[in-house]
């Protein structure tokens, strides 16, 4: 028995990419990729060659241009091949351009295989293939999935990474005794990818009600329905978002440990939970009403258009931000039915103008590096600009409250419009502070993540709150 598993572990050691040496799919990662860099290709690609997977894979490798280096390996399996005594040759169903390069990176003298827009080297096909290269049982094979059944059934032994209770039983149909290693994908990583702490932004629906100095329970029951629709929709939208961003992400200090640039939580798995969000928040939507579905909508149209490329555009970047924010406040207008104040539009967009400014501000304060920021059309040079815009933009919010302090809306919901003036003074104040700390870098990424946690803002905000309470009488 000793000699017999000698001889298996001299024999060469055939390792799968896809979710097997990566914890990732390069098939969905040259997907996001192309369809960020080229949409319209992509989505032609999918549409015309999808029964055609081997020369969907080239096509869509093509029009990735992905970088293999950065895609997260699993330690495990590196760990395998830094051991193996044998030869170590990577054979993928993904396109051989991409299967060529990580040989290359790994050191791997064997010739590796592929898809090669001819032939889709997955289950019997790639079985067929090893053995005509190695012989029938004269390899241990590493997969990950039901597909590499097959292979295992044609090779010596070998090794299961991460599998699932279905891969473990049709494992054990087939009579096959594979060793696992790793460990499967944690639902709380998948979790994580909806970002629940940016609901804590859409407290903004709350705005309409209380500007209409509205305390009824029916208005707040309306208000967190708005809040947990746009959530929904928000959330969908954050996975859509990541996806597109996932080698910016890697190549970010912090944003690389985010779910699916580390690959703890896998692609698909993501798409199939952005399509179920996006479904819920629309139906939740309309369930209120036909406006709140159709604003709902517009926000993820928005949100999709901003992703595919309107977030590497300067300037137009952060207005998209603003506007993205401003109908938030609309959302909560429609959901609780109070008709939305022109002076509140007025105000808050130039406020959330200068926050988005505010927001590159803090990413490009964290960079050394001259070069635009990835993903971005920002750079170190900018970053003046950005100030001034964020300066401009609250000036100008200043002054449409204040103007708004003397029209015929203020006179009818404040008895002492003094004191409402005075409530000017601590909002200018945060405005500043966050333009301040934005500046300097002493703030998360995000600050309206960070102005909702923030004591002395708050205290501001809470100051400014008192004497509105107190104008009203």
């Amino acid at each position: 028995m000793e000699q017999e598993n000698q001889m298996k572990r001299n024999l060469p050691l055939v390792i799968d990419v896809d979710d097997s040496l990566l914890k990732t799919d390069m098939l969905m990662e040259c997907f996001w990729a192309a369809l960020g860099r080229h949409p319209v290709a992509c989505l032609l690609a999918v549409l015309t060659l999808f029964s055609n997977r081997a020369l969907l894979k080239a096509k869509l490798a093509e029009l990735a241009a992905l970088d293999t280096a950065l895609l997260p390996r699993r330690t495990e399996v590196e760990s395998l091949i830094s051991g193996a005594q044998g030869e170590v040759m990577l054979a993928s169903g993904s396109d051989i351009s991409l299967v060529e390069d990580l040989s290359a990176q790994l050191g791997l003298n064997a010739a590796p295989m592929g898809s090669d827009g001819r032939t889709n080297l997955t289950g019997a096909n790639k079985a067929k293939a090893l053995v005509a290269r190695y012989g029938a049982g004269q390899f241990n094979y590493v997969g990950d999935s039901v597909k590499d059944i097959p292979v295992w059934q044609a090779a010596a032994g070998g090794y299961c990474v991460a599998p699932s209770e279905r891969l473990e039983s049709k494992l054990k149909a087939a009579g096959l005794k594979i060793k696992p290693i790793g460990q499967p994908a944690k639902t709380s990583d998948l979790f994580r990818a909806l970002r629940p702490r940016q609901w804590l932004k859409n407290i903004l629906l709350f705005l309409p009600l209380l500007a209409a100095h509205r305390a009824d329970i029916a208005g707040f029951a309306l208000a967190i329905w708005g809040v947990t629709v746009f959530s929904a929709a928000a959330s969908s939208i954050y996975i859509v978002n990541d996806l597109m961003d996932l080698e910016a992400d890697r190549k970010h200090e912090t944003k690389c440990n985010r779910p699916f640039a580390s690959g703890v939580a896998s692609i698909l798995s993501g798409m199939g939970a952005s399509a179920a969000l996006a479904l819920g928040a629309l139906g939740g939507a309309l369930l209120h009403s036909w406006q709140l579905g159709a604003i709902i909508a517009l926000y993820m149209v928005l949100s999709l258009s901003y992703s595919l490329g309107l977030k590497r555009l300067r300037w137009v970047d952060i207005t998209m931000l603003a506007s993205l924010y401003t109908l938030r406040v609309v959302a909560g207008s429609v959901a609780v039915g109070v008709a939305m104040s022109g002076w509140l539009g007025a105000f808050v967009f130039p406020v959330f103008l200068a926050l988005g400014g505010v927001k590159r501000l803090i990413e490009l304060g964290k960079t050394k590096s001259e070069a635009p920021l990835p993903g971005r059309g920002y750079a170190r040079r900018d970053r003046e600009d950005l100030r001034n815009i964020a300066i401009t933009a609250s000036v100008g919010a200043i002054v449409v409250y204040l103007l708004y302090t003397y029209s015929a809306v203020a006179s009818e919901l404040y008895q002492n419009l003094f004191e409402i003036r005075l409530a000017a003074i601590p909002v200018a104040l945060w405005l500043g502070r966050m333009i301040y700390l934005g500046w300097h870098g002493r703030m998360d990424y995000d600050p309206i993540v960070f102005a909702l946690r923030d004591p002395i803002g708050l205290a501001l905000v809470g100051a400014g709150a008192v004497m509105l309470v107190q104008a009203v009488g």
